[in-house]
């Protein structure tokens, strides 16, 4: 007891376990299914498409499910994501292994992925403050357990996938991660009961097109009105397009082709994920003492086109392995300083409407990395892919260094009130943008 109120440390124990399970799992897929393509099609650009296919509705769903989540509820809303997530990854290698497998059915099953991942993410990120405070513990502390076990969830998914690939197969692969969204829908639901917020809004509007259309526009009219976290947005689109390509094309190629196969890929993967683990906990401990824009201006250059540079003019594993190894930990230290600065910011009634909007505008250019990553090694060559696309990470992540609203990184700034009538209390805690680099 606490000032009256029982601590009850489950639910949140289940959200971050249920979460670490499905963040593994997603490294299982984002391994797994540019290997299974290469093996079964030996084509870059089929890849690129795949890829193309399955985040496409990743941006469609937070376009416009923000207002969706509150209205279902937070738990049923991810439980339905993983148990959807799960039967269209386990589909495609029973429909491989029976010899029914068309390419276009890939495509449809890793859209169908795509579409139901996001909101289940997303239901589980905005329930984190309401469960540190009936776990009695910090939202700093909550959230950054939430980030940490994630790190640690992919970096064990990543090398999981190399080995698994190289003795097991592809298939094997899509199979564990199917099981991973089954455990992880048994875990919130048995662990998230009697939290109100993750149950369905008693106070919504009655359900309206024209209700939705303005919850909808709320969220997106009030990033748009917040200088930093549009700033914020626009760079990390440009940064997530390209790791997009680097993860589903050109990391899996350069590994084919110029490395040691899939043992050499999960390796990598799994060292970036340990970077960036190491990075998260080191700016815990001491980040706090510097200044916030400095940090995260030297970090983000140096977590992602170092890796496009070292893989197009070598080719051997240490070097990249090295780099990416050190990109991780500059990479890691970039999400707490994007939490902090969210959660200053956005108001709690806002919570998943601007959650979405700010999901939406970071992965906007993820389809397109995928597919671009795949045409640029089809027409020009592996090499040159990789320089172009580290080109174009290099000047996006120059942001920090140009644009004056990343001045105000150092201090909060007030709150804006929602044009509802009913204006929101002050409480930050909307889903931060991520940077996948991190």
């Amino acid at each position: 007891m606490e000032g009256g109120k029982t601590r009850d440390r489950t639910p949140l124990a289940a959200v971050l376990a249920a979460n670490s399970i499905s963040t593994a799992g997603t490294s299982l897929t984002l391994i797994g299914v540019p290997w299974f393509v290469l093996e079964t099609t030996g084509s870059a650009g089929r890849a690129g498409v795949v890829a193309f296919c399955a985040t496409l509705p990743i941006v469609v769903a937070a376009l416009i499910g923000g207002p969706v989540i509150d209205r279902i509820g937070r738990r049923r809303v991810s439980i339905a994501s993983d148990t959807v997530c799960g039967a269209a990854i386990a589909t495609i290698p029973l429909l491989h292994h029976a010899g029914a497998l068309h390419f276009w059915m890939l495509c449809a099953l890793m859209a169908l992925n795509g579409l139901a991942h996001t909101p289940g993410n997303t239901a589980r990120y905005v329930l984190v403050p309401d469960l540190a405070e009936h776990a009695g513990t910090t939202l700093a502390r909550a959230a950054s357990l939430f980030d940490a076990v994630s790190r640690g969830a992919r970096m064990v998914g990543a090398a999981l996938a190399g080995v698994l690939i190289a003795f097991a197969g592809a298939e094997t692969v899509l199979l564990l991660d199917a099981a991973t969204f089954a455990l992880s829908a048994l875990l919130v639901a048995a662990g998230v009961r009697g939290i109100r917020s993750a149950e369905p809004s008693r106070t919504a509007a009655p359900v309206s097109l024209r209700t939705y259309r303005a919850e909808l526009r709320e969220g997106y009219a009030y990033l748009l009105g917040n200088r930093l976290l549009l700033a914020v947005v626009l760079m990390v689109m440009f940064m997530n397009g390209t790791d997009q390509g680097w993860n589903a094309v050109l990391l899996p190629v350069h590994a084919e082709g110029e490395l040691g196969g899939a043992a050499d890929l999960g390796m990598l993967t799994a060292l970036f994920g340990a970077g960036g683990l190491t990075g998260a906990l080191l700016y815990g401990a001491v980040g706090h003492r510097f200044s916030r824009r400095t940090v995260f201006t030297v970090c983000v250059v140096l977590c992602g086109a170092p890796r496009f540079g070292v893989a197009a003019l070598t080719g051997t594993t240490l070097p990249l392995a090295v780099t990416m190894a050190l990109g991780g930990i500059a990479g890691g230290m970039l999400n707490p300083i994007l939490t902090t600065v969210t959660y200053e910011r956005v108001p709690e009634e806002l919570r998943s409407r601007v959650s979405g909007a700010l999901t939406a505008g970071c992965e906007l250019a993820m389809p397109v990395g995928g597919l671009a990553a795949g045409l640029l090694v089809e027409g020009m060559g592996a090499t040159r892919a990789l320089l172009a696309m580290g080109g174009v990470y290099f000047l996006a992540t120059l942001s920090p260094l140009v644009f004056p609203a990343w001045r105000t990184m150092e201090r909060p700034e007030p709150q804006v009130s929602s044009p509802e009538p009913c204006p929101p209390r002050p409480g930050p805690v909307a889903r931060t943008p991520r940077s996948s680099a991190s």
